[in-house]
């Protein structure tokens, strides 16, 4: 086979094109040449389209239809062995071609290819030939295409004239029939108009009334709502200072009845007890002699108190709670910091009242421990012991006025022994009716319980 090649080689006539191949017949060429592969070794091909022969025909032809055009056209070997693969598939056209004898019905793309393949004598001039015969059949299709198609436009055009004009009519109609519906649409909008200015001016004037009406409505409802006012204040003011005089007369009418009626059982415990302790006889006293007053050369009780007992005898205080209805006010801090100062507070308070609810057990007086709120971090949860009251200032107020106030609320008469070491403290008591008590006294006693 390259023997032969060689041959047809040495043959071959110089000839070329003098135009490129035209593109039908440029493709056909590498179509063969790319079906060639399927017949050829690796070796067989030239080195730049190795790198296409394990691709499929239609890969092939496009990744490398280039350099497969590029070849034929300069490797006389490789496109000796593609036509021979062509002679070989197409026996009967490459003989006609060889010839010279070429059918006239054969396409002039394959007579072409073939031509510009095998390369006869006067391939070139076949090969421009087929080309101009391949572009003058292009042509005529594409003027049968374009006589079909302008046939068929012609064909539209009727159609879409015929329509138009149908659409024309109808639309003329349709448009006559809007204009007069729009002419009668126009007329009910004036009439409609001229009734809306004057549902307009009778909305307005309405309006107009309507405000001067609530106007008025508002300035009597004002006018009420302040007279309301001024009445529910009357009341409000009514009320409360009857209720102020209804309170006030229960409670001056309670704490008078309160305090008489201790006084009362103070002074008849206290005659009773005299009585039963002289056994005296029925009193022959007169008016003039009930007075109290502090006759020339006559002791108190108070003076005969001191002669018979010192301040700090314990005795002194029983004594004194001995008294009928008697009632002992202690200043707690005042006793505890007297007393066990380095105790902390809740443990000094525990420690005091658990001696005032011994105390008060053996005397049966009534017992007050007052306490000043004023040092406590929070409140204070304890129980009083029994028999005896706990107190804690108020904020803002020391123990010392809340003594001076429980002082002031017993009745004249009442035993009331004040137990502090303050001077201030124990002078205002004293004033006040009440018998002044040092701590160190309660403390004492306290001691023998």
């Amino acid at each position: 086979m390259d023997a032969t090649d060689g041959d047809e080689g040495a043959a071959e006539p110089a000839e070329s094109l003098d135009r490129p191949l035209p593109e039908k017949v440029r493709h056909r060429v590498i179509a063969v040449a790319g079906d060639a592969f399927a017949g050829l070794t690796v070796a067989e091909l030239p080195p730049v389209l190795r790198q296409y022969a394990r691709f499929t025909p239609a890969r092939r032809i496009r990744h490398g239809g280039a350099a497969i055009a590029t070849a034929l056209e300069g490797d006389t070997l490789f496109r000796h062995r593609v036509a021979a693969r062509l002679r070989a598939a197409e026996p009967g056209l490459a003989e006609a071609v060889e010839s010279g004898t070429v059918p006239a019905a054969a396409d002039p793309v394959e007579v072409a290819a073939t031509a510009y393949l095998l390369r006869p004598p006067g391939w070139a001039k076949l090969v421009a030939a087929a080309g101009e015969e391949a572009q003058r059949a292009q042509d005529e299709r594409a003027g049968e295409e374009r006589e079909r198609e302008l046939a068929r436009l012609r064909t539209e055009l009727a159609e879409a004239r015929t329509t138009a004009r149908t659409d024309t009519e109808r639309l003329r109609a349709e448009l006559e029939a809007a204009r007069k519906e729009t002419d009668a649409v126009h007329r009910k909008l004036r009439s409609a108009l001229s009734d809306v200015r004057r549902g307009e001016a009778t909305v307005r004037k309405l309006r107009a009334e309507l405000e001067t009406v609530r106007g008025e409505a508002a300035a009597a409802r004002a006018a009420a709502d302040s007279e309301a006012r001024r009445l529910r204040s009357r009341l409000a003011e009514a009320e409360s200072a009857l209720e102020s005089g209804r309170k006030a007369v229960r409670e001056g009418r309670g704490i008078e009845e309160m305090r008489l009626r201790l006084l009362l059982d103070t002074v008849l415990d206290a005659a009773q007890g005299l009585r039963r302790e002289l056994a005296l006889p029925p009193a022959q006293l007169r008016p003039a002699q009930t007075v109290d007053a502090v006759r020339p050369g006559e002791l108190s009780p108070q003076d005969v108190a001191h002669r018979a007992l010192a301040d700090d005898d314990p005795a002194l205080l029983d004594q004194l709670l001995a008294l009928p209805q008697s009632h002992l006010v202690v200043d707690g801090y005042n006793v505890t910091k007297s007393g066990y100062p380095r105790l902390p507070l809740e443990k000094q308070r525990d420690r005091l009242l658990r001696g005032l609810a011994v105390l008060a057990a053996q005397t049966g007086a009534e017992m007050t421990c007052v306490f000043d709120g004023a040092e406590l971090a929070a409140p204070v949860l304890l129980t009083p012991p029994r028999g005896v009251r706990v107190l804690f200032s108020n904020p803002g107020q020391t123990a010392d006025e809340l003594i001076r106030r429980l002082v002031r609320a017993e009745p004249p008469g009442r035993p009331v022994v004040v137990v502090s070491s303050d001077r201030e403290v124990a002078d205002g008591i004293a004033r006040a009716g009440a018998r002044p008590a040092s701590a160190a006294l309660l403390l004492k006693r306290l001691a023998r319980t």
